[in-house]
């Protein structure tokens, strides 16, 4: 599928320039008090945007950092997932990219540099890292379970529901873990290191690519409610499908 491939190229190509960038940012500044946005993140945003709009002239796109024009089909990009991480020099961050027609995603492409690590699904044809098949994990029971999250950079706005929500979850579960990815997140789950995950108010340039990867692997996506998944979502529970039940009264004795 074109699409892929140059999801691939440019996803790759983005996380060069990340590399480069790594350890020697000069200009970071803050769209909020917890919100940073670096020349690396304007940098890769840039070269993906010149990418897809040579190749598919007649796309619409939309990006974290603000590049955006309509056309039959969209891309939905975040150039550098995990900016705090990337600030920091924590090597926790990606390039995440999906194209989407009708209101469905087609192609998901999520890179880390720091691994060579790729993961890739189109709609129908599975997932994968590095051309190897993935396959969430088998585990039954939330007690047995390995958890990841986030918190929202707004958190102060709703910090009570939020942190009742992971006590609880922390308790049920075997462990959790805030890797500050959204992305990887998915696609960590995708490949079976953990078995659910759940976070509020992300955008569609946070879960678009990870979501289909992580379907494509056998999970499932949906809000708290169980609600089919879609990009805008402001929710978003994601598990290897077994726990999704336990993880969803969970979250939803704290709402």
């Amino acid at each position: 599928m074109e699409e892929l491939d140059v999801a691939i190229t440019a996803a790759k190509d983005a996380g060069r320039v990340l590399m480069e960038h790594l350890g020697r940012l000069k200009d970071v500044r803050y769209k909020s008090r917890r919100d940073p946005v670096s020349e690396a993140d304007r940098a890769s945003e840039a070269l993906i945007a010149s990418i897809i709009r040579e190749a598919f002239p007649g796309h619409g796109f939309m990006a974290e950092e603000g590049a955006a024009w309509d056309g039959d089909g969209l891309w939905i990009v975040d150039p550098l997932d995990g900016t705090v991480n990337f600030a920091h020099g924590y090597p926790c961050f990606c390039v995440s990219i999906a194209f989407t027609r009708g209101g469905e995603t087609l192609v998901g492409v999520v890179h880390d540099p720091v691994r060579d690590e790729t993961y890739t699904a189109t709609q129908g044809g599975g997932a994968f890292m590095n051309g190897a098949a993935l396959r969430v994990s088998d585990t039954e029971t939330l007690e047995r379970s390995l958890l990841v999250t986030g918190f929202p950079y707004d958190i102060e706005s709703d910090a009570d529901r939020i942190m009742a929500q992971f006590s609880a979850m922390s308790l049920a579960a075997q462990g959790i873990r805030r890797d500050g990815s959204a992305a990887l997140d998915l696609c960590y789950l995708a490949s079976g290191k953990f078995d659910g995950y759940w976070e509020l108010r992300l955008k569609p340039w946070d879960t678009a690519a990870g979501a289909l990867i992580l379907t494509e692997a056998g999970g499932v996506v949906t809000d708290f409610s169980g609600n089919p998944f879609v990009p805008s979502m402001k929710e978003i529970l994601a598990t290897n499908g077994r726990v999704h039940g336990e993880m969803m009264g969970v979250l939803n004795s704290h709402r």
